[in-house]
């Protein structure tokens, strides 16, 4: 790494779940990634914090856990006291730039980002607020998404995604101007949350036999959770499956769409490669969590299954092109202090108000304090109650006041079909678990909170549907004065200003 404080860019996914790609075993094509992952390290347990999008992009932002934050659900106000890594590393001096989605809901559509590039793809306001009191839990489109899948020229997805890559290139073309100045940039996209529609270019990558089954097809009431039964209620599979036809679409539909993702990756890295600023910026890879699809009859998140719960990290640092692979417990809290790291901000927030550790030290080696611990959480729809789940190790456990508890061994159980947490063996490891979560969580005292949180948001959520209403979304006001000629600047002083020499090409001397 240089002496000058790296740039960092991002580049996060929607619903992507790790055990899909290839360089964790699966099968999705994904050239870009795959190229970025032999000079890059890939944590192989890297995990989100909350399984669903606005709360683990509110837990991510602040390396916190989302209850710490009242980011309880996709209809959750993140203060706009509560600091994120755009702040911090503000603060540090970069410039902070946002192109694509991050959930943000309430009137600061910000949070710490000096700009943001486009505009939201979901409300902002509190629309999608669960019910708890009423019992009602909550619905999600996911049995239209299957049973529509295939392939199409053109949706909202995909206006999204190009819109935002696009602008995300020529933000890195801008920041080619001032190579000396550092920033901080988010390349946030949608794929692949469904639908599960994808281009032709991308369905046809692949045939129906490049793309496996579920591990564990549908499991029978008896062999399920409440949990898990909850939420196939919720996407309206509760009493019959999809069919395999319709499923077997919505698959070859994800896989479609990871390659998409990783085509807009290559993209970013293109453009970044051009633009002559490859070898002083920091890479990061991720997703806000993972996708179900159809495991054990589930599909789309809200459960902290593995399909769920696991999402890819890749980082690749400024100088090191040597692969490298991590196999402790990591999450995206962990990037708060890790982006803070590289930026040598101090951080405000430390021990256990701060629910992640910087990467960097673990990237180096530095595995024996590594506490190989995640945290993680679950407070919207599909339950009346807060639920946990912590892992240490290969140990996973899972807890609410009313579901029994749960414990899966992941070395010898990766699929979690055997719930060890009534086994006289693992007595002493529930037992550990348990005065854990106490420590963490006072999940009573939780519940009322958010009951109360979604009582309040009920009230203002009804009172801003009436009279004169004022949008909280986000509309980027872009100034093009210093891209293209306007009035009475010149051309050739715009031209020179905006023109980044191509690499191996130097400008005329003339110029």
């Amino acid at each position: 790494m240089s002496e000058r404080r790296p740039n960092i860019l991002v580049i996060q996914a929607d619903q992507l779940a790790a055990p899909a790609l290839a360089i964790y075993g699966g099968k999705a094509k994904t050239p870009n990634l795959d190229r970025l992952a032999m000079r890059s390290t890939v944590f192989e347990n890297f995990y989100c914090n909350f399984p669903l999008c606005g709360p683990s992009r509110g837990s991510m932002l602040t390396g916190r856990l989302a209850s710490r934050v009242g980011a309880y659900d996709n209809a959750a106000e993140l203060s706009a006291s509560e600091p994120t890594f755009a702040h911090y590393l503000r603060r540090a001096g970069y410039h902070t730039c946002l192109s694509g989605k991050m959930h943000f809901v309430g009137p600061d559509q910000l949070h710490g980002f000096e700009e943001r590039i486009t505009a939201e793809i979901y409300p902002a306001d509190f629309a999608w607020l669960p019910d708890w009191e009423t019992g009602d839990l909550g619905w999600e489109p996911i049995r239209n998404a299957v049973e529509n899948a295939g392939v199409c020229a053109w949706n909202m997805q995909i206006a999204f995604d190009e819109e935002a890559t696009h602008k995300a290139t020529h933000k890195l073309f801008e920041y080619a101007r001032t190579p000396e100045d550092p920033f901080f940039l988010f390349v946030s996209l949608s794929h692949p949350h469904h639908p599960f529609l994808t281009q032709p270019e991308f369905w046809e990558m692949y045939e129906d036999d490049d793309i496996p089954g579920p591990a564990t097809g549908r499991l029978d009431d008896d062999q399920l959770d409440p949990h898990s039964i909850r939420c196939r209620e919720m996407i309206g599979l509760d009493k019959e499956d999809v069919s395999p036809e319709h499923a077997r679409l919505a698959r070859r539909g994800y896989y479609g769409s990871i390659s998409y993702f990783d085509a807009k990756l290559g993209q970013v890295l293109d453009a970044l490669e051009a633009a002559g600023l490859a070898e002083d910026t920091a890479i990061f890879v991720t997703a806000d969590h993972g996708e179900m699809l159809g495991d054990r009859g589930l599909w789309s998140k809200d459960c902290f299954f593995e399909w769920a719960m696991r999402v890819p990290l890749v980082v690749s640092m400024p100088g090191s092109t040597t692969p490298n692979r991590i196999s402790q417990n990591t999450s995206l809290v962990d990037l708060l202090p890790t982006f803070a790291d590289i930026a040598g901000e101090e951080l405000s927030l430390q021990g256990a108000d701060l629910a992640g550790h910087s990467l960097l030290g673990v990237m180096s080696g530095d595995v024996e304090n590594w506490p190989d611990e995640v945290l993680a959480e679950y407070t919207a729809d599909a339950t009346r109650e807060p639920m946990i789940m912590i892992r240490k190790a290969a140990l996973k456990y899972v807890a609410s006041e009313h579901d029994p508890e749960q414990l899966f061994d992941l070395r010898n159980d990766p699929h979690e079909l055997t719930n060890l947490a009534g086994s006289d063996e693992y007595a002493q490891q529930i037992s550990d678990f348990r005065r854990r979560a106490a420590g963490l969580w006072d999940r009573a005292q939780l519940n009322r909170e958010i009951r109360l949180s979604q009582k309040k948001r009920a009230v203002v959520r009804d009172a801003l549907q009436s009279g004169r209403r004022e949008a909280w979304d986000y509309i980027p006001q872009p100034d093009y004065s210093d891209t293209f000629v306007r009035s009475a600047n010149s051309h050739e002083v715009i031209d020179r200003k905006v023109r980044i020499p191509a690499k191996g090409y130097p400008l005329p001397q003339n110029e």
